[in-house]
């Protein structure tokens, strides 16, 4: 597994932009709440340590996992964001709902970065079970919302710069 090999809250400084011209979107499950909560305040918290003002993080809340793509979306056409992460957590139980809520997240989140001229970050956590997530909310692999953060950041400065070039 690829946490076994990299902390999701682990990054050189260094190689992240600067945030204070950035807006973001975070759109946030509420079911597995103790998880996604946990993230959500990791992407808070770290977009803020790298200068995006907190009145330029935006945050709104779905049911569920499957919701995330269409929160994800309407965040998009409604506010003015340079980019959306998806923070839902889904924990495989004993029948194929598992299968199909991860699926459908997957897709719907790559068709909205495919549709739309701003990066749509993928922090959805598929599980095996509730430890594996809360080990990656905060525990010993680190934190997912950090991860997600840092890679808006890294994002947003990418479609810009491929703009002015």
């Amino acid at each position: 597994m690829a946490t076994a090999y990299h902390n999701l809250s682990s990054y050189d400084p260094a190689k992240v932009p600067l945030g204070t011209e950035m807006k973001i979107g975070i759109i946030v499950s509420e079911w597995n709440e103790n998880i996604t909560g946990a993230m959500l305040t990791g992407a808070c918290e770290t977009l803020q340590k790298h200068g995006v003002l907190s009145e330029n993080i935006l945050v709104d809340y779905v049911p569920g996992s499957f919701e995330l793509v269409f929160g994800a979306k309407h965040l998009a056409e409604n506010k003015e964001v340079d980019a959306v992460i998806v923070l839902g957590c889904v924990v495989r139980g004993d029948t194929p709902h598992f299968d199909y809520v991860c699926s459908g997240v997957t897709q719907g989140i790559t068709d909205l970065n495919i549709r739309y001229d701003i990066p749509f970050i993928f922090g959805l956590l598929t599980t095996d079970d509730m430890l594996q997530s809360e080990e990656r909310a905060g525990g010993k692999h680190g934190n997912k919302g950090d991860e997600c953060a840092i890679v808006a950041l890294k994002m947003i400065d990418f479609y810009r710069r491929n703009l002015e070039g």
